[in-house]
């Protein structure tokens, strides 16, 4: 079994329910950071999203 890389953004905005979850940490890290931009208007960076928010599950 793969490992999955997820971020619950919760984590970084207390008031959002979104997580997302991926065998591909490309994929992950992308969506992530695509969420962040539309919904949050914040720029996140891989680095960081690989750092302080992205779970190996």
């Amino acid at each position: 079994m793969m490992d999955a890389h997820k971020l619950d953004c919760e984590a970084a905005e207390s008031d959002c329910r979104f997580i997302v979850q991926s065998e591909d940490e490309g994929e992950a890290i992308k969506l992530a950071r695509t969420h962040m931009h539309e919904v949050h208007g914040r720029e996140v960076g891989d680095d960081e999203l690989r750092e302080e928010y992205l779970q190996v599950v």
